[in-house]
Parts: structure tokens; C-alpha cells; sequence
């Protein structure tokens, strides 16, 4: 008999699981409460594998031996209570798709910054010629690159909902960025219950396996004073020197991994702010213990291209520039974005809130931020945070609406900066919709 799989979900990561559980012999059934887009119902009907759409059929459902579920299916969820009711097993993608992995896994999460340092480390990797995947959260499905097999390496970018459903997966490399409260509605608004989500990426590791992490989070900091990790620690900062695998020393980036090497100055280094010099360290301590010779992981730091939607320039219009921070869906990554402007900011802020406390905002939004312009279908809660110290708050409901009204407000040498610190959901599809609305927006002016 074959053993049945069920996915739940029909999307990147669903598809690659259906394309990779057929391959492996299992009878698989994909079903999606939503309709399925015509590209995945194509790879679906491809490999002869059935799927359902706009239902769930639960009989068939709970025949399953196991479940995989998209990470977008929250655990609440009347099916997935169901499934938990029975004892099926209910795992993620990557779970399902690393019993079939052959290759390094270099596994990258945080609330901030992941998605740049996934892109730096498959940059630095396709540089030195490596076979390299870049999968996960980044919108590629790691069961997909599986399934098509050929790669040493995959560069896998992971959210706390993707790693919830991870068991026996074990990173060779995992990368820590920083934890900072974030969809904390989904997490029963219990931050430690988050912070373990995040701490999953380490699971399983061994002696021989690496953690590379910002020493400067406190979160970080005492989650690994409550027991002993088997793996190598990796520590970076720009401010502490001593024990750290990458510090800033006058202004160049010190790497002590295997031995201590100048990788470059600050001044080098393809993007800019402080957040960027985290992001970089990450990366070059990650290229260092794949043995990537220095001279690459320089020059891939060097010209990396930013990521889309992050701290994007996108037009100057009479000497206003634009940028467009659309994937900062988070209170820390606004934080970030406005802390590394040079130029007074009119700022696009808003969408759904998940638990925010904008209070850690406050000394920056003080000192750079001329006006905010809301942009969501219920806006109060960052009106009421903010009344006191911009002089300047307006309230939009759309896109346009609030590209118009900050451009009014800004003047020459001025920075007009979407930086939401909220999901997309209420007025837009998901973050890059909302970023690409912006440019088109303002290209529009």
C-alpha cells in the first residue's frame, strides 16, 4: 500500500510538495480552500497528481498518513484542529522536502534582514561557481529544487510559520538574525512563544553543524544562557570586538573565521546602513565556512544588488526621493529604514497591525520624520502613537491617495519613504503588491 500524502495549500511551496512526494512513491492528494493559480494547476496536472480547489474535502483529508501544510495556514485553522484531533502528522515543506535533501542546507531567519542575507550568501555562492538553490520564504519552493536535484548547495530563507512544522530537519548552517516581537497574532501574543519558533531553526544541530547570530540581540543573547548548544557559535557586531567571528575594526570588517582576515572597509560594501553591515557580516562568516576564498566574498559584497522591496530608491521627482520599503511588515524593520535616511522623511506608514508597540519608533520618528501618512483601513492606533510628535499626520486609504499626499508634503532634498511596520492585507494582496502600487504610483506623478 502506499502511503497517502495530503497538502494542504496549492501555492510555491505546495506544488513543489506534491511534484517531490509523487516522485517518492506516495499517493498524493492536494486540496486548497482557494482557487489555485493556472501555473500550479498545470505542474499538478503535469505529474497526473489530484487536487481540489474552493473546498476541503475532509474524508479525504483525514485518510492521510501525513499532512503537509502551506506555512500561510494558520495552526487554528477548523482542518488543521482536526487533523491535530486525529494525530495526523501535520509538517511543513521543508521538513518533508529535507528527508530527500542531499546537499548543505545554510538556513537563514530573524525578523529582520533574512531575505538580503539569503540573497548575499547565494550571491557569494554562484560567484565562486558553487551548484546553489535559493529556496524558502524568498517565493522559491525548496521541495521543487529537490525534486530537480543537481544542487550542493540550497540557501534556504525561513519564516517562524515555515519553521513550526520542522521536526527531524537540522541546518548545516543556520543564521540568526535578531528577534524582535513580530506576528505575534499568530503566536497567542506570547513573544517567547514566537522566540521559540525562531530558536526551531537550531534543532537537531550537532558539534559539527554552525550557528551564526547578532551578538547585540538581548533575545538572542538569553535564549543561549538557558542551555548548552552542541554547535559552533559565530558571533558578529559592529560594536563588541572580543569573541566575535566578525567585528568592525576603524571602519573595516574584521572576519576571524578560521583565522583573522581584513575582508574589506565599510566604505566597500554594496549597501549601505548599519543594518547592511549586519547583514554583510552574516554573509561573509557563512562564505567563510563554505571556504569561499576571500577575494569572492569581497566582491560579492561589493556589487550585490539590493533585494526588491527593501530600502528600494525608486525615482527622484523635483529633487523628492522615493524609496520603497514595502517588505518591512514589522515595527524593528521601520526602525531600520528610518534610522539609516540622511534627508528629512514624510513617511508612508500602515495596513494590519498585528500587535504592534510602536513605542521603540519613537527617538527616530522624533528626530527624522517631518510627517506621516497613513495608509490603511483603520489607521487610529498609529495617529493616537504618533499625535504628539510629528506635526503633520495625514490619513489616506489608498496607494495613490498617499503617494499624492506625501509628494505635497515633501520638499526638495526631502525622502518620501514607504516603510509600513504592518502586513499588507487590507487594502493589497501581500507586501510586493503593495511595493510594486508604490512605484507605479509615483512613476505616475
Amino acid at each position: 500500500m502506499k502511503k497517502k500524502i495530503v497538502i494542504l495549500g496549492a501555492g510555491e511551496s505546495g506544488a513543489g510538495s506534491a511534484v517531490l512526494a509523487q516522485m517518492n512513491g506516495f499517493d498524493v492528494f492536494v486540496s486548497d480552500k482557494g482557487p489555485i493559480k493556472e501555473k500550479y494547476k498545470e505542474i499538478l496536472d503535469k505529474h497526473n497528481i489530484k487536487w481540489e480547489e474552493n473546498n476541503h474535502n475532509e474524508t479525504v483529508i483525514l485518510s492521510a498518513d501525513e499532512v503537509i501544510k502551506s506555512p500561510g495556514i494558520p495552526e487554528n485553522a477548523p482542518v488543521i484542529l482536526l487533523l491535530r484531533e486525529k494525530g495526523i502528522p501535520v509538517i511543513s515543506e521543508i521538513e518533508f522536502a529535507g528527508r530527500y535533501a542531499t546537499g548543505i542546507k545554510v538556513c537563514i531567519t530573524g525578523s529582520n534582514g533574512k531575505t538580503t542575507v539569503t540573497n548575499m550568501i547565494y550571491h557569494i555562492l554562484q560567484k565562486a561557481g558553487k551548484k546553489v538553490a535559493m529556496t524558502g520564504n524568498v517565493g522559491n519552493s525548496f521541495a521543487m529544487a529537490v525534486a530537480e536535484g543537481g544542487y550542493d548547495y540550497y540557501v534556504i530563507e525561513l519564516s517562524s510559520f515555515q519553521l513550526d512544522g520542522m521536526y527531524e530537519f537540522k541546518a548545516d548552517i543556520a543564521v540568526l538574525m535578531n528577534i524582535t516581537p513580530d506576528h505575534l497574532d499568530r503566536y497567542g501574543y506570547q513573544l517567547q512563544n514566537y522566540v521559540d519558533s525562531k530558536f526551531r531553526v537550531t534543532q537537531n544541530q550537532q558539534k559539527s553543524d554552525f550557528l551564526i547570530y547578532w551578538a547585540g540581540d538581548p533575545i538572542i543573547k538569553s535564549e543561549l544562557n538557558k542551555k548548552k548548544f552542541e554547535m559552533t557559535l559565530l558571533p558578529f557586531s559592529d560594536e563588541i570586538t572580543e569573541g566575535m567571528t566578525a567585528y568592525i575594526e576603524k571602519n573595516e570588517l574584521i572576519i576571524d573565521y578560521p583565522n583573522k582576515t581584513n575582508l574589506m572597509t565599510i566604505h566597500e560594501l554594496a549597501l549601505k546602513g548599519r543594518h547592511n553591515v549586519y547583514n554583510s557580516m552574516a554573509a561573509a562568516i557563512a562564505g567563510k565556512v563554505l571556504n569561499i576564498r576571500k577575494e569572492e566574498i569581497r566582491e560579492s559584497l561589493a556589487d550585490f544588488q539590493g533585494v526588491e522591496h527593501r530600502l528600494e530608491p525608486v525615482i527622484t521627482v523635483c529633487g523628492i526621493d522615493f524609496i520603497n520599503d514595502s517588505k518591512a511588515t514589522n515595527v524593528n524593520s521601520t526602525w531600520y529604514a528610518i534610522e539609516c535616511m540622511e534627508n528629512d522623511i514624510v513617511w508612508i506608514v500602515g495596513g494590519v497591525d498585528k500587535g504592534n508597540d510602536y513605542s521603540e519608533l519613537f527617538p527616530v520618528v522624533r528626530k527624522k520624520v517631518k510627517a506621516v501618512v497613513c495608509m490603511g483601513k483603520d489607521n487610529s492606533k498609529i495617529m493616537e502613537a504618533f499625535k504628539d510628535m510629528v506635526p503633520t499626520i495625514v490619513e489616506t486609504s489608498s496607494m495613490e491617495e498617499a503617494v499624492r499626499a506625501s509628494y505635497y508634503l515633501a520638499k526638495k532634498g526631502e525622502t518620501v519613504l514607504l516603510s509600513p511596520a504592518c502586513a499588507s492585507f487590507d487594502l493589497f494582496k501581500n507586501y510586493e503588491d503593495r511595493g510594486r502600487q508604490f512605484k507605479q504610483a509615483v512613476r505616475n506623478l
